[in-house]
């Protein structure tokens, strides 16, 4: 498998493989020696765990790392924790049949990764360690009629557990469009049930917009629209990506912009790639109000 990544490395433009590692100890060493921009780690290595390895890395010499995990149940729970712990990002290891697209959106990251380094306040060594805040109660909290529509991919994991936990139990209706691995989806949905004050639920096609209720779409094979108003609800549609993405931010903004126009809130997070600016021009067309994640507190900021 290491043979298999450093020739997608080695091909890739725009990418030079500064080595190669079989153990935490050889890793270690080799990042004090050449100190490269972003680092690979296999959830599943021999020595020191994966999650141990990282746990060390972001505290001691803090770097990006996207992680490699297995499509296992007890690999998605372990990789989760290592995007709580800090990984920019963790991909399933590829089957034979999906070397070619795993290539591709793994050099994508990698570059990706290494470019928003710099801006990426989050891997000083002295940052303060990273805490969900206290939920913010809601007793002079009074709803003013308005939707609230979020993309996110690359990071979205992270930057998600850091702000729905702050937003009161009746928080603005909300759809949230997430591209995030599909084995993924589960331990983070128990996760954000266990920590927020609003209802978290996979998105029901049809179901109504309700305040308290958060609704994330992560089905790779659909796309989120918000559909009818004054009373909205969100409908799943089997279509064609747009712009390679599904479910896409840009088309979720879009209708929420053509059917609640200024009653809708359009909120863009960390993420790879330009989906969500088509759709946030649409909504400030409209008048309603935008909001981007600042790109010192982004995973990956590329938008």
């Amino acid at each position: 498998m290491r043979a298999f990544f450093g020739g997608i490395f080695e091909r890739a433009k725009g990418i030079e493989m500064v080595g190669s590692a079989g153990s935490a100890a050889e890793a270690r060493k080799m990042m004090i020696e050449r100190r490269p921009n972003v680092v690979t780690l296999d959830v599943e290595m021999p020595g020191m765990g994966g999650l141990e390895f990282l746990r060390e890395i972001m505290t001691e010499r803090p770097v990006p790392v996207i992680m490699l995990s297995s499509l296992t149940q007890k690999g998605a729970g372990t990789s989760f924790e290592a995007l709580e712990l800090g990984a920019v990002d963790c991909f399933p290891k590829p089957t034979s049949a999906n070397r070619d697209e795993f290539a591709k959106k793994l050099c994508a990251l990698v570059i990706a990764s290494a470019n928003g380094f710099g801006r990426a306040g989050r891997y000083a060594k002295d940052s303060p360690v990273r805490a969900v805040p206290p939920p913010v109660h809601s007793d002079a909290y009074d709803w003013n009629g308005k939707i609230v529509t979020m993309g996110a991919s690359t990071g979205g994991v992270d930057a998600l557990l850091q702000l729905l936990p702050t937003l009161p139990a009746d928080c603005p209706p909300m759809v949230i469009a997430l591209q995030i691995e599909q084995e993924f989806v589960a331990p983070l949905l128990e996760r954000l049930q266990t920590r927020c004050r609003a209802k978290v639920i996979a998105a029901e096609d049809g179901r109504r917009l309700e305040p308290g209720l958060i609704q994330i779409v992560t089905d790779p094979e659909t796309h989120a629209v918000i559909d009818r108003w004054p009373e909205p609800s969100v409908r799943l549609l089997y279509s064609n990506p747009v712009n390679g993405i599904r479910p896409s931010a840009s088309l979720l903004f879009a209708t929420a912009a053509r059917t609640a126009g200024a009653n809708a809130i359009g909120v863009m997070l960390t993420g790879i790639g330009t989906d969500g600016v088509a759709g946030i021009k649409a909504l400030r067309a409209t008048g309603a109000h935008t909001i981007s994640q600042d790109s010192l507190t982004c995973l990956v900021d590329q938008a």
